[in-house]
C-alpha cells in the first residue's frame, strides 16, 4: 500500500464508510475517544478525496453483492461500489473481496 501512496500517478480514494470501519477497529483495540477522532482526521488527510456513499452507490452496492458468488458484507459491497462508481481499483486485503466477478470490478489484493 505505501508503494501505491508514493505513486506520484496514484489517486488514492477512500470510501466514506471506511472511516468508520476504521474507527470501530481502533475503538476494539481500546484505544481512547480523543486518540480515535484524531487518528481519523489524520488519516483522511492521506487521501485524495473522501467518496460519499449516495442513494445510487447504495443501489450498486446491491448489485455488487447480487453478482458476487460468496457472500458478501454490506460494508465491502459499498466499498466496492464506491470503485467502482469512481471507475477506480479497488485495492484491499479482504480475500472474500475477491469473489467480486473482474467484469464487475478490477481490483488488487494485498498479500497479508
Amino acid at each position: 500500500m505505501q508503494r501505491i501512496f508514493e505513486d506520484p500517478e496514484a489517486a488514492v480514494f477512500l470510501a466514506a464508510v471506511s472511516l468508520a470501519e476504521f474507527a470501530r477497529r481502533l475503538n476494539e483495540l481500546g484505544a481512547p475517544r480523543e486518540e480515535i477522532d484524531q487518528t481519523v482526521s489524520d488519516y483522511e488527510l492521506l487521501f485524495a478525496a473522501i467518496a460519499p456513499v449516495e442513494a445510487q452507490t447504495a443501489k450498486a452496492a446491491y448489485e455488487i453483492g447480487r453478482s458476487t458468488p460468496a457472500r458478501l458484507p454490506l460494508i465491502d459491497a459499498l466499498i466496492a461500489a464506491v470503485a467502482q462508481e469512481l471507475v477506480a481499483i479497488l485495492v484491499h486485503r479482504d480475500h472474500h473481496m475477491t469473489a467480486i466477478p473482474e467484469d464487475v470490478l478490477q481490483q488488487k489484493h494485498l498479500a497479508g
